[in-house]
């Protein structure tokens, strides 16, 4: 163990890292070794207390997600080769590691994990239960009916890995000074940090905090609440095991899903941890309410093997050589859990330059790929990656304490739950932040989960199986979600969008910032339109409504789950540019009423005396009027691609609006509509959705967005240098459109498409988003895939549930939008629908 004197080394830093776990330390290697001059860690007590210490150190290719399988490939690289570097042994095992099937439905959820691997580089094979017994000679194969394996899985050991972090970060010019503990926080007017210590102040440009468990603690001292909660995960080691023992070869890692477990080989013996339900597992919630006691660093819980023994037994039974075996350790200690188990990475919203790294609570495999991660996004202005499902910004005012310990209890017990397309999880909910129309609506639908919000997916109907049945098949609400796409495409239909992000912009400066800040031109007063916000190096960071309510006067108008990550990213710009604007998030206070369908004109001019014709109420403008004597911001735009307006509207007017707009349409047969139609109507029109067709991995010109990114206007918007040599340089892959030939399975993003090439089948692409189209009678994909695989009537596959259906690229849309369709009217073209 090295020995440390306690000293700050200097009065001013570049960056400031709070807490010397693996992450932190890992983040001070990042920078330095980018070459970032003044990085100082301040650890309170030594490197590795809190939770690091005692991790199980599992590391792992595998994730259920998208993006954060780069991150634990990225970890697991460096780590191969961080030995080498440092000179400092990492005491790094990779056995691989078996993920064990033993019902049909797991099955079904390895299948679908396969294909949403296949477009990744990252090795993973759905092996055969002979497989899975060769791998792992000692398993009772009675259950087994299939294994997830991913060679270059294992474990390593904590301590070392930060050590040699440690070694490396001072290598390349970082500086660790502990014990030294950070007592206040002082953010200045110039967007600067004094950190004061027992020994003095720094200054620096930025902080970040990577405390741990403490994290809540450096949270408070600058006015944020992190939604962060420790919790009780134990693991139990064996002695030495004949069996074990004499293996040639170190066994696989197993995590046995229905047992809710992990399992591997430590020396001669077994170590094994499991996730307790949410009904045993425990929580230390005396820290939340009172702080982390003051001088807890390498301490442990009292273990309780009681609470983990219906665990035990399942160990057990799928390897017998346990039951022999004693237990020599039981390790009970602390770790970070956020709401959903991500952790939350990146710049926070409201507070200028603080960044976090916190809520791990799988820290080991995530430091080495979050600290480069972060390190990119400190030095290069934008994340290097989409990483939309850590942002610290996915919380807000409504992540109440109570929430986060719901949520945790959940997060734990479900660690090994299947997951499921659409998956919702309802501990915790509803949340203080529900729209004007929640206790209306909440019985007839089933609701989904955004940013806090309940929002309806799909409405029930006499006869329907109601309630949430997840499936990765067709499931209950697939035939209602036809009738609801009937009624908006024959009818008219009503949608609660509520969960929108609102922003209003005002001042001097309004129009020169959103010039700025969008690749579309400012929309004229009374005009809406879509605007895209750029990354400087031309990436899609985000999709708005903007519309110009007044001379100088505009609402921004962003999907749920990316109100604050938007709303961060404009008052970052705000501040650096000086411009004098206003900001308003109107986001709790606004309701948002959407109506669609062919006879949506014909019912709203029932409640108001504005025209309502299309000559006097164009596509894409925006009015302020009154409906049933409600004041409402009036927009003539749908999502579902019909003819229909979005009414804007003070919260506590929703029911009234909404019960009147009900009533004036009983004549037109006027119904509700969810979020499932919306998405199979916007599929068929061919709209692009940020988060799955346009993201921080796309620019907007393979996304197909061309029509809104306006590279010859006069100013000198975010990402237009980057976006010119893009288009010069010419694309390498697009967005294309697809139909497939399925049965029971419908696409819904991020699967493998693969093309039948001369020599072989190969994986060319992936899908982004998809559905059953209602109109076509068939799937309905987008799908990105490289040029010369691109043209219409182009034949490929996409892997579903382990089976390759024939899919063809057509050209789009499949149903042409309503005002497209009335101007072909006009020139007396007859229109496809």
């Amino acid at each position: 163990k090295e020995t440390s004197s306690p000293s700050l080394g200097k009065d001013k830093a570049d960056t400031v890292i709070i807490g010397g776990g693996c992450v932190g330390v890992s983040l001070a290697y990042h920078l330095a070794k980018a070459g970032l001059k003044d990085v100082v860690l301040l650890e309170k007590s030594e490197l590795t207390a809190g939770s690091t210490w005692h991790a199980a150190g599992l590391t792992t290719y595998f994730h259920p997600g998208i993006n954060l399988k780069k991150v634990h490939a990225y970890s697991i690289k460096l780590y191969e080769k961080l030995e080498e570097e440092t000179g400092q042994p990492v005491g790094f095992h990779q056995p691989g590691s078996i993920r064990i099937a033993s019902t049909p439905t797991r099955v079904d959820e390895f299948k679908y994990q396969m294909t949403r691997a296949g477009w990744h580089p990252t090795e993973q094979y759905l092996i055969t239960p002979e497989k899975v017994q060769e791998l792992f000679p000692l398993l009772n194969m009675d259950k087994v009916l299939a294994g997830l394996y991913n060679p270059g899985d294992g474990h390593i050991d904590p301590y070392s890995l930060t050590m040699a972090l440690a070694a490396g970060a001072r290598k390349y010019g970082a500086q660790l000074n502990y014990p030294v503990q950070v007592t206040n926080l002082n953010s200045r007017s110039d967007g600067t940090w004094e950190v004061e210590t027992p020994l003095g102040i720094i200054q620096a440009k930025r902080i970040v905090n990577t405390a741990g468990f403490w994290a809540r603690d450096i949270g408070k001292m600058i006015g944020l609440q992190h939604p962060l909660i420790p919790v009780h995960h134990q693991y139990v080691v064996t002695s030495t095991i004949p069996e074990v023992k004499a293996l040639k070869t170190e066994l696989p890692v197993i995590r046995d899903l229905e047992g809710s477990y992990y399992l591997r080989q430590e020396r001669d013996g077994l170590l094994f941890g499991p996730y307790e339900s949410e009904e045993k597992m425990k929580l230390q919630e005396s820290w939340v309410t009172n702080g982390v006691p003051p001088g807890f660093g390498k301490e442990l819980f009292e273990s309780d093997l009681d609470r983990i023994m219906e665990h035990i037994e399942a160990a057990m039974e799928m390897v017998p050589v346990l039951r022999k075996a004693d237990i020599v350790n039981t390790i009970a200690g602390p770790i970070t859990y956020s709401p959903d188990i991500l952790p939350m990475v990146g710049p926070h919203q409201g507070v200028r330059n603080y960044w976090v790294a916190i809520g791990f609570g799988y820290g080991i495999i995530h430091a080495g790929g979050m600290g480069k991660y972060l390190s990119d996004w400190i030095l290069e202005g934008e994340p290097p990656f989409d990483l939309i499902e850590v942002d610290p910004n996915r919380y807000g005012k409504w992540t109440t304490t109570e929430y986060t310990a719901a949520k945790a209890r959940e997060s734990y017990g479900f660690n090994n739950i299947v997951g499921y397309p659409k998956e919702e999880r309802f501990a915790g909910r509803p949340t203080e932040r529900t729209s004007g129309l929640y206790n209306l609506l909440k019985s007839k639908c089933s609701m989904g989960f955004h940013a806090g919000w309940e929002q309806p997916h799909w409405f029930y109907k006499p006869g329907d199986e109601t309630g949430y049945r997840p499936s990765f098949r067709r499931t209950n609400w697939f035939d209602p979600v036809g009738r609801e796409y009937k009624q908006v495409m024959e009818k008219v239909g009503v949608i609660d969008l509520s969960p929108f992000g609102k922003f209003k912009v005002k001042g001097t400066d309004s129009v020169k910032l959103l010039d700025h800040l969008f690749a579309n031109v400012v929309p004229k007063v009374g005009s809406t339109n879509i605007s895209h916000m750029l990354t400087p190096r031309g990436k899609v960071y985000a999709e708005l409504t903007v519309s110009q309510l007044y001379p100088g006067e505009f609402m921004l108008v962003t999907g749920s789950g990316s109100e604050l990550h938007d709303l961060r990213w404009i008052e970052e710009k705000v501040a650096r540019g000086g411009y004098k604007v206003e900001i308003e998030n109107l986001s709790d206070e606004m309701g948002v009423l959407s109506v669609a369908g062919p006879y949506a004109r014909q019912v709203l001019q029932k409640l108001t005396n504005e025209d309502l014709s299309d000559a006097s109420f164009k596509f894409l403008q925006c009015k302020h009027l009154k409906l049933s004597n409600i004041a409402v911001t009036a927009i003539r735009i749908s999502y579902t691609g019909e003819l229909g307006w979005e009414l804007y509207h003070r919260k506590e007017d929703s029911v009234p609006l909404y019960t009147a707009i009900m009533e004036a349409g009983q004549k037109e047969g006027i119904d509700d509509f969810g979020t499932y139609a919306l998405n199979a109507l916007r599929l068929e029109k061919g709209f692009r959705a940020w988060g799955a067709e346009m993201n921080c991995d796309t620019n907007p010109l393979e996304a197909g967005l061309d029509y809104f990114v306006k590279l010859n206007k006069a100013a000198d918007f975010t990402g237009k240098e980057a976006l010119k040599q893009i288009k010069e340089k010419g694309l390498k892959r697009r967005l294309v459109y697809l139909t497939l030939e399925t049965d029971n399975v419908d696409p819904e993003g991020n699967e493998s498409v693969w093309h039948n090439g001369k020599a072989r089948t190969t994986v060319v692409g992936n899908t982004t988003s998809g559905c059953f189209s209602y109109g076509a009678q068939q799937s309905l994909a987008f799908a990105y895939v490289p040029m010369e695989l691109s043209k219409v009537g182009q034949k490929l596959e996409v892997e579903l549930l382990g089976k390759n259906y024939p899919a063809t690229i057509i050209q789009e849309p499949l149903v042409l939008t309503e005002p497209t369709r009335m101007r072909l009217q006009r020139k007396g073209e007859s229109p496809k629908i």
